[in-house]
This record gives structure tokens, C-alpha cells and sequence, in this order.
């Protein structure tokens, strides 16, 4: 309440005639601290409840936590590359800090309702946890912030900020809602944009970085390298679904194990018992969850499992990019479409991939670092030489077009695909069931340690 009142969050009126009034609840919570960093908080947060009436672009698409995965790996590359110095800052109550641009009306907290005004409402101000404004108006508050200090926001990201100095190092600066991440070369660029941010927002000095996004950052910088862990994290998910006893098993799945349709439950009663199975709550919990140790060297592998979907006959892309031996941006999923071969399914996961090779290139370049040339591995030679060949012919006129816009840029020079054993290709793991002894090699090739 004393971080509302501070920030004038509202002003107590009567409800004008034809008006309608948001709900509000208090939210607690305890908060994890990092060890040796932070202590364990407990928090209470007033949150709005229901958005406002008038129609708005949601903005929490610009804090997506898998999009800044990839950034964050990526920041970390460089960071471990040129041995910069990391900090983190927390910003306190984030989306209280954003202009409202429309009236919201609010009932008064509960616990805090002004006496002989109990029938007035509040007029909000600025903006507050729980309506669909907030991310946006706390995002272009901040974003107006650093363009007028002469930070650049990345064409490529709308969280990424940068700054030249006038001996030509750089400031970069990474935003996830309320966390930000600060590289520079020296620790006196970062104290200087630590108190700029302190002048205008309400801050958390959180100094060396430890933890954020659930990963816990460690350190070696007598040999340059950085490692990423999730082993809390995954303490946490084993422990929410109960499998904290679990015995571990040699391989995830066996070869032979396909899933289908005709797998989900039939029945009224395999319906019923399978609703209080969270199964895609587990599968969405390791899917975020991520290993890797950060060096240097930009490299992409591409595989398909063609026809792998046994209801609708699609294939299976999967792409990684390592910086090193971290993988720093990868992707498992159905083709949109079906192809008729192994080879049409590896041309189009290929063209998946040289997308996103497109624009980490030109992530890293803006932040100054020349990928010049980026390698993508495939394990199909009949896929490389039909995206090398610029002719159409009878077996590929009906590919969709904008498929075939990456013949251009491997004709252009801004990408190179070249031929890798199937024993080196580490995408097999993501899409298909592999033996263990191939299985583990993946796994080291991608710098997992578990």
C-alpha cells in the first residue's frame, strides 16, 4: 500500500453515472530468495480483477519467457565471449509505473477502505497487476526511458537495448518484465546506468547475477566460461508432481514407441481419470526446462521425422543453434503440412531454420558481434542440393513458394548448408526415440550434464 500511495496509483472519486467497477484482491506470496543473494520475501500484491472494457494490443507477447530463453542465452555468449562484466537489477512493483491512458474504476482494496468515503471508488492512474494494459504501459514508460539516454532498442528484439560509448565498447541491456540483465566491459558503465534507473524507477541492486528465468548462472572466468543450471527448478517440478522418489531410467523412450491418437482415453471412465492427470502441465514443465555451458561459434542442425504424426501423416521439424556446445535457440514441431517425402521434409525444416539463423545473425550483429557466414548441418544430401537448385521441376512445383525463399539466401551467400553424419546430427534426439548409447551422445554434443 505505501508503494501505491507513492506512486499516486489512484484517486478516490464517486463512480460517475454508467461507469462499471473492477474487482480487486489481494494476492500473497512467498518468494524464493538466491542463496547468498537474496532472502526468502513474503509479498502481497493488490491485483485487478477483469480487464478494462476498452479493446487494447496485448503486449505480454513482449515478455514471453521462451522468446527471452534465446536472447538471454545468446546475451550470455557474448558476455562469456568477451569477458564483460554481468549485473542484475529488479525493478519494484514494475507494472505500477505505467501511465494510464484511459479511466478505470476500482473498488477500494479491501483492509484499506477510507472511512466516511466508503462508497467512493478508485481512479486509477497508472497502471496495476491483473489488467491487460499493464505489460504495455509499463513496457513504452521503460522504453521511452532508455531511448532518452541514447540507448538503440534492437530492431530484432523489442527488450534488447544497446549503447555505444565513445571508446567504441558497449552497454547492452536485457529486459524480462521486472528483471534486467547489464553487460558492459567496465563496472563503471554499469553503476552509471544503474543510477539513471534508480533516478526514475524504484529499484533492486541484485549486483552479480545468480538466477533468472528459474536458471541459475555460474561462473569461471579464469576460463572464460559460463553455466546455465536448472537443478532447482527441476527440484521444484519433480516435486509438484510427486515423482521426487522417482528412480531414474537409462533413456526416455524406447525406439519402438510411437504416440497417437488412438492412445487417449476411450471410455467415460479413462476420460474421467485422465482429467486429473497433468500430463501436458509435466510436458510443459520440462519443455522449459534447459542445460548448457556458453562459449563461442554460431552453428545450426536440422532434422525431420517424416510422417512421424500417425493421425495426420505430418512431419516432424526440429532445429538447434549452439553458440559452442550451449544450445541457445531450438524448435520441435509438426510441418503445417504433409510432405510426400524424406526429402521435401528436410527442405522445409531447413527453411525453418534459415530463418531463425537470419535473425540471430542479425541479433548478434546489431549488438555488434559479426557471425559473418552461419553453417546449418543436415544429414539429407538430397535435401542440400534441392535447396541449391534454382530450378523448379515437377517433383517440387507444389511446395509452397515462400518455402523456396531460402534457395535465394544460399544463393546469396547468408547462410551455408552443409552435409553431417546422422551419428553427429543432435536434433535426432528431438525428433525421434533414439538407443541410449545415441541418445547420451546428444546430449554431450549439446553440453547437457544431468
Amino acid at each position: 500500500m505505501e508503494s501505491l500511495h507513492k506512486n499516486r496509483t489512484w484517486d478516490l472519486v464517486k463512480l460517475p453515472k454508467g461507469k462499471k467497477v473492477v474487482r480487486c484482491k489481494w494476492v500473497f506470496k512467498k518468494k524464493e530468495g538466491t542463496p547468498g543473494v537474496e532472502e526468502p520475501r513474503y509479498k502481497a500484491r493488490l491485483v485487478a480483477k477483469g480487464y478494462s472494457q476498452i479493446p487494447k494490443v496485448d503486449f505480454t507477447d513482449v515478455f514471453s519467457p521462451v522468446v527471452k530463453h534465446s536472447l538471454i542465452r545468446a546475451l550470455l555468449g557474448i558476455v562469456a565471449m568477451h569477458d564483460l562484466e554481468l549485473e542484475q537489477l529488479d525493478v519494484k512493483t514494475a507494472f505500477l509505473h505505467g501511465e494510464l491512458e484511459e479511466g478505470i474504476y476500482m473498488q477500494q482494496p479491501e483492509g484499506f477502505i477510507v472511512l466516511e468515503k466508503e462508497n467512493y471508488v478508485c481512479l486509477l492512474k497508472k497502471s496495476l497487476y491483473g489488467l491487460k494494459q499493464s505489460p504495455r504501459q509499463w513496457y513504452k514508460r521503460f522504453d521511452s526511458f532508455m531511448t532518452s539516454h541514447d540507448f538503440k532498442k534492437s530492431s530484432f528484439d523489442s527488450c534488447v537495448y544497446f549503447k555505444k560509448n565513445i571508446d567504441g565498447s558497449f552497454v547492452y541491456l536485457l529486459l524480462y518484465v521486472d528483471d534486467m540483465l547489464i553487460a558492459a566491459k567496465d563496472k563503471g558503465e554499469i553503476r552509471k546506468v544503474k543510477a539513471q534507473l534508480s533516478e526514475e524507477f524504484e529499484m533492486k541492486d541484485l549486483e552479480l547475477v545468480k538466477k533468472i528465468l528459474g536458471m541459475e548462472i555460474l561462473r569461471d572466468r579464469k576460463i572464460s566460461k559460463l553455466y546455465l543450471s536448472q537443478k532447482g527448478y527441476i527440484k521444484k517440478v519433480l516435486c509438484r508432481f510427486n515423482m521426487q522418489s522417482a528412480k531414474p531410467v537409462s533413456t526416455p523412450l524406447t525406439t519402438y514407441f510411437r504416440l497417437s491418437s488412438a492412445l487417449s482415453p476411450q471410455s467415460d471412465d479413462e476420460i474421467e481419470y485422465m482429467s486429473h492427470v497433468p500430463y501436458s502441465s509435466v510436458v510443459g514443465s520440462l519443455m522449459y526446462a534447459m542445460f548448457g555451458r556458453t562459449r563461442d561459434g554460431v552453428i545450426g542442425y536440422v532434422d525431420a521425422n517424416f510422417a512421424g504424426d500417425l493421425d495426420r501423416r505430418r512431419s516432424l521439424t526440429g532445429y538447434v543453434f549452439t553458440i559452442g556446445s550451449c544450445a541457445i535457440s531450438w524448435k520441435a514441431t509438426l510441418q503445417t503440412t504433409v510432405t510426400l517425402s524424406t526429402t521435401e521434409a528436410e527442405y522445409m525444416v531447413i527453411t525453418e531454420a534459415c530463418k531463425e539463423a537470419i535473425w540471430l545473425k542479425g541479433l548478434f550483429s546489431e549488438l555488434n558481434e559479426d557471425l559473418q557466414i552461419s553453417t546449418v548441418f543436415c544429414d539429407s544430401q538430397s535435401a542440400i542440393f534441392l535447396t541449391k537448385d534454382q530450378m523448379f521441376h515437377e517433383r517440387t512445383k507444389h511446395i509452397d513458394v515462400w518455402y523456396h525463399f531460402v534457395r535465394d539466401i544460399i544463393a546469396h551467400g547468408d547462410i551455408v548448408v552443409s552435409k553431417i553424419r546422422t551419428y553427429e546430427n543432435l536434433v535426432d534426439m528431438m525428433t525421434k526415440s533414439l538407443p541410449i548409447a545415441k541418445f547420451e551422445h546428444c546430449l554431450d554434443l549439446v553440453g547437457v550434464h544431468c
